[in-house]
């Protein structure tokens, strides 16, 4: 079967295959990592070229490197006083010039020269542990990531998936709700469609890896400029666009039909524009006979764009945006037939929107040659809306009545902003401090007669206006004493203005290089978070309008140990090891007594939590090892092996100690990709990916208490006792890419699932089961099954 799809695949572009020199231009710009000052002089090369072209920094710190053959290749860049570094699997393409920046790192003495590979190397100056820097290539050549930046991170040792229909991270056994996202230096909204308020996933992602630039994602004990989160950090930063010349992307795929453009607003200035536009298209898969597990097709669009303006050697000003809207519509009351529903419950009809969108600036300055300031902006905002009609069914399944049972309409407004000062005090010393501050204002309406089925008045759980601000400083240092070894230490410091909550959070960081030897890490932080912002305005439907019983929650908090060892195995291959400790305490727990609750549970699904009356009484813990070997590509190939085995666990008001929802125990991932040239200018690409992951767990359910309230209800003090089958996945990917005089073209084909497993999703109850008198009203649903997506694009 699958040689048949490469032919095909093969036969499509042939025709397209000429002999034709081919070559394009790689440029970019160097400054000092620690700094941000741009460095004359410096030396770039092609070094897997013989005669090697190469190029040397301007005044400006600008380098131009002429006739380079597509391909991918290998660059060195080096500067007296620098460590050098080499950029592996630097991909260049006829149709678009390649923008490349790179920061260099001073010497802190004279010695002999180190060179520092891309993939050790961190954004973020002040990341010494638990970090991984992701380059935008990853997110489409990992087969199964559909080019979503959160589903390629679960490729990594600590950070895991397990659910088809979403792209929740789940970091070390954490909650996803505990992730914290950032976009150009600011907190920002969850970037997905389809989303839930308290959480951090969804469906689709609204990122184009198109806009992106490389970024960095923690997993632990991060740096003191990070807070309000207690599992992990994805900080993305958006790319310039060409500001030489005007290049443009087309693409259509199964995933979205979409356009980018990019390319000069002045020439003389240098200033640039960065567009991007995509619009579902998973309509498609009706017309393919595709099974998605719903018969109901997601609407979405998206739009994300940036605007850059240098400002000689003094500065720069840039602006950015982000939008988003969805749609779904998920109608079971026309079903003759029963049918699981992947994306929704089986007995209502539901009607969902959300929309999302943040807008920003960012003005950079530079105070002298060892020190810059910088201030981002950025106004966000949310508006989710959905109405439940629950569908009442004879025997013979035929629609009886209907009664909407639910209607809620949450919208949430942000201003965002950072301020920090950096200064390289030495080759040996930076400093770094800053302002976090984000209001919020809100506007949540909701109200249910859900349970039991039999209800009919409306019980009101939020219904509140008004604001809150979350108010954050930092300060982080970073010191190398020896050229071996770099010490970090910081505080962070949050407080919340509608209740008084305060933490103060000391992280100190090490990083030990041992030579051929390898490396060892080691760090430590505190984390706060606070609690999903339409918890604290909720109120019990007993109560009246304004008692809101849990207004007063504090931040979760969470003790960070982890150490590391990493060594080079060969060229381009590397071992790393990584153990954690985490403690997590003041965790929202019920005071009612004997409640198995715990707020480390929520936070992975479609529906939001109206929890009883919390308290800060709760803890957890988790504790890991992890394993990464990798080769990156070269020769043709590459190859990724991740595992890691932990335990997570939570505490509610009676204080046993029982599994999270998250603890799945181990994970692992093999990732295998080859890419071989056919004929002078095309190539063939491929790649595999196989995923095992631990079942998933689930409670013993409570049927007669279920059946009196129309919902699954488990039973409280056996949460979580039962495990299903473990989680496993294959993916394999094949394309082309053709690089023509003018244009580039690439067609690939991403079988999800290619096996076809059954992998158990969750327990579910079925009110239909239960009114045709079923003793045991519960199914099994489960994930996607095979899914094909396809894409075809083209760069000019």
């Amino acid at each position: 079967m699958y040689s048949r799809w490469i032919g095909i695949l093969l036969l499509a572009m042939a025709p397209m295959v000429t002999m034709a020199q081919r070559m394009q231009r790689i440029r970019g710009t160097v400054t000092d990592k620690e700094s941000k000052m741009v460095l004359p002089g410096v030396v770039v090369v092609v070094i897997d070229l013989k005669p090697s072209p190469g190029g040397v920094t301007d005044a400006d710190g600008q380098y131009v490197i002429d006739s380079v053959p597509v391909g991918k290749h290998t660059i060195e860049v080096r500067c007296v006083g620098y460590e050098s570094r080499i950029l592996r699997e630097v991909l260049v393409t006829t149709a678009k010039e390649v923008l490349l920046p790179v920061e260099l790192e001073e010497k802190v003495v004279e010695m002999v020269e180190m060179i520092i590979g891309t993939k050790r190397e961190h954004i973020n100056e002040m990341a010494l542990v638990s970090t991984r820097t992701f380059d935008v290539q990853e997110t489409e050549r990992y087969a199964g990531s559909r080019g979503d930046p959160a589903r390629m991170a679960s490729n990594f040792a600590g950070a895991q998936g397990g659910d088809d229909s979403r792209n929740d991270i789940v970091v070390r056994g954490n909650s996803p709700q505990g992730i914290l996202w950032r976009m150009d230096g600011v907190d920002i909204p969850n970037p997905s469609h389809f989303s839930i308020p308290g959480t951090t996933g969804g469906p689709v992602s609204m990122l184009n890896n198109k806009m992106l630039a490389n970024s960095d994602f923690f997993m632990g004990a991060f740096p003191a400029e990070y807070g309000d989160a207690v599992a992990g950090v994805f900080d993305v930063r958006l790319r310039n666009g060409n500001n030489k010349k005007y290049e443009y992307t087309a693409q259509l795929g199964l995933l979205g039909t979409e356009a980018s453009a990019e390319g000069p607003l002045s020439r003389k200035s240098g200033s640039s524009f960065l567009v991007n536009y995509r619009y579902s298209t998973l309509q498609l898969f009706q017309g393919l006979n595709i099974k998605i597990g719903t018969t109901s097709v997601p609407q979405y669009q998206d739009a994300s764009f940036r605007l850059h303006f240098p400002m000689g050697k003094k500065g720069e000003l840039s602006f950015f945006g982000l939008g988003g809207t969805s749609r779904i519509d998920l109608i079971v009351s026309t079903l003759t037939t029963p049918e699981s529903q992947l994306y929704g419950e089986s007995d209502r009809d539901q009607y969902f929107t959300s929309k999302t969108g943040l807008v920003g600036g960012t003005y950079t300055r530079n105070i002298n040659k060892n020190t810059y300031t910088k201030l981002t902006i950025a106004q966000t905002g949310g508006n989710v809306w959905a109405q439940h009609d629950k569908v009442f069914r004879s025997a013979t399944f035929a629609v009886d009545s209907m009664k909407n049972v639910l209607g809620y309409d949450f919208t949430t407004l942000s201003t965002v902003a950072h301020w920090f000062v950096n200064k390289k005090i030495s080759a040996r010393q930076t400093l770094k401090f800053g302002v976090v501050n984000k209001y919020y204002h809100v506007n949540f309406e909701d109200s249910s007669r859900q349970f039991p089925t039999t209800r009919q008045d409306w019980q009101v759980r939020s219904d509140y206006t008004g604001g809150t601000n979350l108010a954050q400083a930092y300060i982080q240092y970073k010191l190398r004493p020896t050229e071996a070894m770099t010490l970090t230490g910081g505080l962070h410091a949050q407080y919340l203005s509608h209740n008084g909550s305060a933490a103060l959070e000391p992280r100190v960081a090490m990083r030990y290089s041992m030579g051929n030897a390898g490396t060892l890490t080691a760090g430590y932080g505190l984390h706060s978070q606070m609690q999903p912002l339409y918890q604290y305005f909720a109120q019990l439907p007993q109560d009246p309008k304004g008692l809101l019983q849990n207004y007063n929650l504090g931040f979760t908090r969470s003790h960070h140990l982890v150490t590391g060892y990493e060594r080079p195995l060969g060229q381009g291959v590397r071992l790393r090891v990584e153990g954690y400790g985490q403690y997590l305490f003041n965790v929202p727990v019920e005071v009612r007594v004997g409640s198995s609750y715990s707020g480390l549970n929520q936070g992975s699904t479609f529906s939001r939590n109206f929890p009883d009356t919390l308290q800060n009484t709760g803890t957890g813990y988790n504790y890991g090892l992890e394993l990464t070997l990798e080769k990156t590509y070269s020769r043709g190939y590459y190859v990724l092996f991740t595992a890691s085995a932990f335990d997570s666990k939570a505490a509610g008001n009676d204080g046993v100690y029982r599994n999270t929802d998250y603890n799945t125990q181990y994970a692992a991932n093999v990732l295998v990709g080859y890419e071989k040239k056919i004929g002078k200018y095309s190539t063939f690409t491929s790649g595999i990916k196989a995923t095992v992951i631990g079942g998933k767990l689930y409670s013993p359910v409570d049927t007669t208490a279920s059946n009196a309230l129309g919902d699954m209800v488990v039973i409280d003090n056996e949460r979580n006792t039962l495990r299903f089958e473990s989680y496993f996945r294959t993916d394999l990917k094949l394309g082309i890419r053709l690089n023509s005089k003018r244009l580039t073209h690439e067609i690939a084909l991403d079988l999800v699932n290619v096996t076809n497993t059954k992998n158990i999703l969750a327990l579910t109850y079925s009110a239909d089961l239960a009114a045709q008198g079923v003793a045991y009203p519960f199914y099994t649903q489960y994930q996607l099954g095979f899914l094909p997506i396809f894409y075809y694009r083209v760069d000019f």
